[in-house]
């Protein structure tokens, strides 16, 4: 087994059991602020509801990358995990929506709270947190996919952190508007995930230029870098995922240059500076034909 794959596998390993711990415990977290009357444990199941999808996302980039394109699906199939980024980021914001109306109705008509059962449903929440962390950190530091997966949950820990500090306050004092205040910060940080989800993910189907790519800078060191680079046009710079930047641009050059040369250089540069591995490159000795 090459070592490129067994990365792959651990990654969809870790990826597969931080996803069934988030989504299971969420549901225990839907049924506790149900019984218990906790706007603020529905606001962070809601939370772990945007982790696990991420993590869903992440573990099916991971299988779905395997495979091969096709005559229909030149570019192979990753813009799949793209668009249901972008469905999940809009039901994320709706989500956001409705916990913001209920914490307003709360602090209107503050509801009873059982706080010692919202206390044990939040402590065991920060218990899954924190396990589901230690499984992915292991291999984040490697995997663009993990690294992305690690940032949600550990906005998780924040929500649980949040619920424990808002039953306390219910424990000790009887203060009721803690739990939607508090479901109001959590909201926040799934409105912070939900809008940076959005709007990356429609980026990319608008066919933006990724954010680490300065197409000016682009054309600059080409010319610079490459002595028989006489101009460089037509740069058009997209991703079919985050991870995965294409670009297509022509370069003139002297005619009495060796095109061959010139584009292996063009396109090691590509490779070197701006690590852009699948660049169409068209080089043109006089007049560009597209003018």
């Amino acid at each position: 087994m090459s070592e490129s794959h067994t990365h792959r596998h651990n990654s969809e390993r870790r990826l597969l059991w931080a996803l069934l711990l988030i989504s299971g415990f969420m549901l225990v977290e839907v049924v506790g602020g149900i019984l218990s009357g906790s706007l603020a444990l529905l606001a962070d199941a809601g939370h772990m509801l945007t982790d696990a999808a991420s993590l869903l996302l992440a573990w099916g980039a991971a299988r779905t990358a395997r495979r091969p394109a096709d005559a229909l699906r030149t570019y192979g199939y990753h813009r799949i995990q793209i668009l249901a980024a972008l469905l999940n980021g809009l039901a994320f914001i709706l989500l956001v929506g409705w916990i913001t109306y209920e914490a307003v109705q709360r602090m209107l008509q503050p509801v009873e709270v059982m706080g010692g059962m919202m206390l044990v449903v939040a402590v065991l929440g920060l218990l899954v947190n924190i396990a589901a962390f230690a499984i992915l950190h292991g291999g984040a530091r490697s995997d663009l996919n993990l690294r992305g997966a690690v940032v949600h949950v550990l906005g998780d820990l924040l929500g649980s952190v949040a619920a424990i500090v808002a039953a306390g306050v219910i424990l000790l004092t009887g203060w009721m508007p803690i739990d939607p205040l508090l479901s109001l910060l959590v909201a926040l940080l799934i409105l912070r995930s939900a809008w940076y989800v959005v709007k990356s993910s429609a980026h990319i189907l608008l066919e933006g230029t990724p954010e680490d790519v300065d197409v000016e800078l682009l054309r600059r060191i080409l010319s610079e870098r490459v002595p028989a680079v006489v101009d460089v046009h037509h740069v058009h710079v997209w991703s079919l995922t985050p991870e995965r930047p294409l670009l297509t641009l022509h370069v003139t050059v002297a005619e009495e240059q060796e095109c061959a040369a010139v584009l292996a250089a063009v396109k090691t540069l590509l490779r070197e500076r701006f690590g852009i591995t699948h660049s169409t490159v068209q080089v043109e000795a006089g007049e560009c034909a597209d003018h």
